[in-house]
C-alpha cells in the first residue's frame, strides 16, 4: 500500500527535499537543492555511503561538441527517451569540467580532461571526453573507505561528492532506509516512511523527495520479472535492492529499460555463503572499425558440449559480455551456455589475474584474485587439466569435440583472423600447451539500466507521461541508457541528473506551511 497523510497521523520530521541513497547521485542532488536554498536530508540504507558508485573506474564522461555528442548519444540510448531528456542531459554532460573544478575548491582535489572516444562507431563517436579526480591532497582510499574494494579512480570521485556534502553540512543518516512514499489525496508526494535503528519515522519533503537508491542488482525477484536469462550473480553491493522501484511504481510510476543491465560473465566464490560474483578481467575497451584493441585475451569459452560459440572480446565486454549466454532452448528446456566455461593454458595462465572483485561491503573479506592464478587453483575456482581428455571429462564434453574446438581456434590465432566469431585480431591468443585451466563461467550483473521513468526536469511520470507531483530520480535508477551503454555513462548521469532533480525539487513551492512540525 501507499500512505496518504492525514491529520490522524502527524509527521515526525520535516524537511524541504528528501534525498534517499548516497551513492553519486544522492549526493549530486543533496548538494544542488542545497545550494538551491533547500532544507535537504540524505538518507543511505547501508552502514557506509557509496553504494556501486564508489566501485566504479571513476572516469566521468563529457561531451566535447554538443550537436555530435547529442548524436551519438541518441544512437546509444536507443530511440525511446524522448528529445528534451536526451537534450538534458546532453547539455548538462557538456558543462561536467566546470562542475567538477567547481566542486573541486573544497578539497583542493585535481581535476583531469581527456578525449576519450565511445564505444560504438556512431556519429559523433569522437566528440566525448572524460573527466577525472585524479587526486586529491592527503587521500587514502583504503584508509577512508575501507569497506569499498574498486577499481581506479572511484573512490577519489566519491570522496570529493562525501567532501562537498560535508562542508555544506548536510544532514546525512545511514543506515537509514526509505520504505514507502506518503502521498496527498491527489497523488502528490508529501514525503516517506524511513526506517533506522528498528523504528519508523514519518518524514515530510514540503518540496520534493528524489530516489537516488540505485538498481535492482540484489533483487532476483525482480529480476525474474523482466529478465529471460538466469541466473544473474552480483557483483558489487548487497543494498541494490529495487527499493526505489517499488516506491515509485506505488506512486503510479511507468518503468523503462527493465530488460537492459550492464554486466558481463565472471565466477561464483569457492565459499558458496560469499555474497558476490567474481568479475572477469577487465580488457580495455574498443570501438569496431575505429579502434581495434591490440592486447592478449588469454582465454576461450566453450559451452557445456566443449564448442566455442560467442566472441569472448565485445568492444565493451562489461556491457554485453553476458548477451551471448543469454540462450534458451526449448528442446531441452536449459539455458546451454549457463554455465559457460573458460579455458586458458598454461601460458594464458601466467599472463595475468583471470579475475577480480569489486565490492562495497564492510561485512566481507574482499576477495583478492592471485596474480598467477594458482590460488584459484588452489581453492577450486579454476580446475586443473593436464590433458585434452581431462579437460573434456571437467567439461562433461566429448574429447573429440573439445580438441576439434581447441584445434580450430588455434588455426585461426595462426591466419590472425576468427572466422567463426569476429574477435579482434589483435586479442588473438594460443589455447594448446597443457596444462589447461577451466573455470566456470556464470552472467554478472554490474548495475541495472531499467526504473522509473522520467521526464527533462527528472520528475518520475506514470503511465500517461505525466509527472508525479514533487518525485523525482536521480542516476542509475531509471536511467537512460536504453540500447547500448555509453562507457562512463552512468557517472556522468549522476551527477547531471543529480543537478536537475535536486535544483529542480528545491524550486517547488512547499505543500505546506507548517510551523507545528519540528525540523530534526
Amino acid at each position: 500500500m501507499t500512505f496518504h497523510h492525514s491529520a490522524a497521523e502527524p509527521f515526525d520530521e520535516v524537511w524541504d527535499v528528501l534525498v534517499v541513497g548516497f551513492g553519486f547521485a544522492g549526493g549530486a542532488s543533496a548538494i544542488a537543492a542545497h545550494d538551491a536554498g533547500a532544507r535537504v536530508l540524505l538518507i543511505e540504507k547501508m552502514p557506509d555511503p557509496g553504494g556501486i558508485s564508489i566501485c566504479a573506474g571513476g572516469g566521468i564522461r563529457s561531451i566535447t561538441d554538443l550537436p555530435r555528442g547529442r548524436d551519438y548519444l541518441r544512437h546509444t540510448v536507443g530511440p525511446d527517451v524522448p528529445d528534451d531528456v536526451l537534450d538534458a542531459i546532453s547539455s548538462g554532460m557538456a558543462k561536467l569540467e566546470d562542475y567538477f573544478r567547481k566542486l573541486a575548491t573544497v578539497n583542493g582535489a585535481e581535476i583531469v580532461v581527456r578525449d576519450r572516444g565511445g564505444n560504438y562507431p556512431f556519429p559523433g563517436h569522437d566528440a566525448l571526453g572524460i573527466v577525472e579526480v585524479s587526486s586529491i591532497p592527503g587521500f587514502d582510499a583504503r584508509t577512508e573507505y575501507p569497506h569499498a574494494r574498486g577499481r581506479l579512480l572511484g573512490p577519489n570521485v566519491f570522496k570529493l561528492v562525501h567532501d562537498n556534502v560535508r562542508a555544506r553540512n548536510i544532514e546525512v543518516r545511514l543506515e537509514t532506509a526509505a520504505e514507502r512514499l506518503i502521498l496527498g489525496a491527489k497523488g502528490e508526494v508529501l514525503g516517506a516512511v524511513v526506517r533506522a535503528n528498528g523504528t519508523t519515522k514519518r518524514i515530510a519533503a514540503l518540496r520534493g523527495v528524489v530516489l537516488a537508491s540505485g538498481g535492482f542488482e540484489s533483487a532476483p525477484e525482480i529480476q525474474r520479472k523482466y529478465w529471460q536469462i538466469r541466473p544473474v550473480l552480483p557483483v558489487a553491493t548487497r543494498g541494490n535492492t529495487g527499493d526505489g522501484i517499488r516506491m515509485a511504481q506505488a506512486a503510479g510510476a511507468d518503468l523503462w529499460h527493465m530488460w537492459h543491465f550492464h554486466g558481463s560473465y565472471g565466477f561464483k566464490h569457492p565459499d558458496p555463503n560469499y555474497p558476490y560474483a567474481l568479475r572477469v578481467k577487465r580488457l580495455p575497451d574498443w570501438n569496431p572499425t575505429v579502434k581495434e584493441p591490440d592486447v592478449r585475451m588469454s582465454w576461450i569459452i566453450l559451452d557445456g558440449e566443449g564448442r566455442r560459440f560467442m566472441n569472448e572480446y565485445h568492444p565493451y565486454l562489461q556491457d554485453t559480455g553476458h548477451r551471448p549466454l543469454d540462450q534458451f532452448d526449448p528442446v531441452t528446456q536449459k539455458f546451454p551456455k549457463i554455465p559457460a566455461h573458460i579455458v586458458v593454458d598454461e601460458e594464458g595462465r601466467k599472463l595475468y589475474p583471470l579475475g577480480q572483485a569489486v565490492v562495497n561491503d564492510r561485512s566481507v573479506e574482499p576477495y583478492v584474485w592471485s596474480d598467477d592464478n594458482l590460488k584459484e587453483v588452489g581453492n577450486g575456482l579454476l580446475k586443473k587439466a593436464e590433458s585434452i581428455e581431462e579437460l573434456a571429462s571437467i567439461l562433461g564434453a566429448d574429447p573429440v569435440v573439445v580438441r576439434a574446438s581447441l584445434e580450430r581456434w588455434n588455426a585461426a590465432v595462426e591466419a590472425g583472423h576468427d572466422a567463426d566469431q569476429a574477435r579482434p585480431a589483435g586479442s588473438l591468443f594460443k589455447v594448446e600447451k597443457p596444462p589447461f585451466y577451466v573455470g566456470t563461467l556464470w552472467p554478472v550483473v554490474n548495475n541495472t539500466q531499467g526504473g522509473p521513468a522520467h521526464d527533462a526536469r527528472q520528475r518520475v511520470v506514470n503511465a500517461h507521461g505525466e509527472p508525479i507531483p514533487r518525485l523525482y530520480e536521480a542516476g542509475e535508477l531509471g536511467s537512460i541508457w536504453g540500447f547500448l551503454y555509453l562507457g562512463a555513462g552512468n557517472l556522468a548521469e549522476c551527477f547531471v541528473t543529480g543537478q536537475i532533480a535536486g535544483g529542480d525539487a528545491a524550486a517547488q513551492r512547499p505543500w505546506a506551511n507548517a510551523p507545528e512540525l519540528t525540523a530534526a
